[in-house]
């Protein structure tokens, strides 16, 4: 409750208390395995499974044109966006985004479903840097409050996010248009901030749904994924490679930053957005290889892409 700033009394904390000591539980079952990962509470232990689904801000609106589960095909574009898919023809072993400098620190996008523009910008810092050699840290607000594409806090996709910054002509920093809407109001759009140029992108490319495409895109810079952030072992993930079931009904969007190998077991780094005190500090590492089906761990092969600038 201190460490997260958690106010409860009365019957309230007797029925919190419970919630967590069911997690409690659950995290030590599963630590007394030693499995390639660990759980451990965080800022959604108190909270039941749908409580946590909402205060997750599990935001991602996939369009009907994607297909089920275990199936899903590549988002249908528009015109103006790049259908040009990946085949995969990497010889490099692993990659690491974050310790090339070509990752802003991780973001907390609090109880609005805006995970959606924390992927957006998180590709356009990667892309940035790679093209420019500076990192930016762009602004999720000039999305969550000014994308017309896309749904603010109830939802939205990264490639309509990347369409309405090429149309935009660019975003705007975070310094410039800090983000305020964790707790779930957006205010109107403002537009007197100053886009930064040459972050608006020429094109956005789909990856194909094969560990040997996401590779190769992620030999170029981050990726935008989409995963399912819903089921309790990403809820109290902690540290390792994530091997269990997770699902691949997509609900979230994060970014892929690189990949590798740890402990024996093939895996993607990726970045979520639930502050640095949820995961691997704000990380998690998503099993690879083709034993978690063709959409990925957590679904995260089915509607990956990223921008060119």
């Amino acid at each position: 409750m201190s460490t997260h700033n958690v106010q409860l009394s009365g019957t309230e904390y007797t029925d919190r208390l419970a919630i967590f000591a069911d997690a409690e539980d659950h995290i030590t079952s599963h630590n007394n395995k030693k499995l390639s990962w660990t759980m451990a509470h965080n800022q959604y232990s108190h909270l039941t499974g749908e409580e946590f689904r909402e205060a997750a801000g599990l935001g991602l609106n996939i369009p009907k044109h994607i297909a089920s589960k275990t199936g899903m095909n590549p988002l249908r574009l528009p015109k103006t966006a790049s259908k040009k898919a990946l085949r995969g023809a990497t010889t490099t072993t692993s990659v690491d985004w974050v310790d090339s400098g070509a990752v802003t620190g991780v973001k907390d996008q609090g109880s609005c479903g805006s995970c959606w523009s924390f992927s957006t910008t998180g590709a356009i810092e990667g892309a940035y840097q790679v093209k420019t050699g500076d990192l930016v840290s762009f602004s999720e607000q000039n999305l969550v409050s000014c994308d017309t594409m896309d749904s603010a806090c109830n939802g939205g996709l990264m490639d309509y996010a990347f369409q309405w910054i090429q149309e935009n002509e660019g975003l705007c920093r975070e310094d410039d248009y800090p983000y305020v809407s964790g707790a779930g109001s957006v205010p109107t759009c403002d537009t007197s901030c100053e886009k930064v140029e040459g972050s608006a992108p020429t094109k956005w490319t789909d990856v194909d749904q094969s560990d040997a495409a996401m590779m190769e895109a992620l030999d170029i810079g981050p990726v935008s994924i989409a995963i399912e952030a819903d089921e309790t072992n990403f809820q109290y993930y902690s540290s390792g490679v994530l091997t269990a079931s997770c699902g691949a009904n997509l609900d979230h969007g994060v970014l892929a930053v690189g990949y590798g190998t740890m402990d024996g077991v093939d895996y993607y780094r990726v970045k979520n957005s639930w502050g640095a005190s949820w995961g691997s500090e704000g990380y998690i590492y998503l099993a690879r290889g083709s034993d978690y089906s063709n959409a990925g761990q957590c679904g995260m092969l089915s509607a990956a892409s990223y921008p060119t600038l």
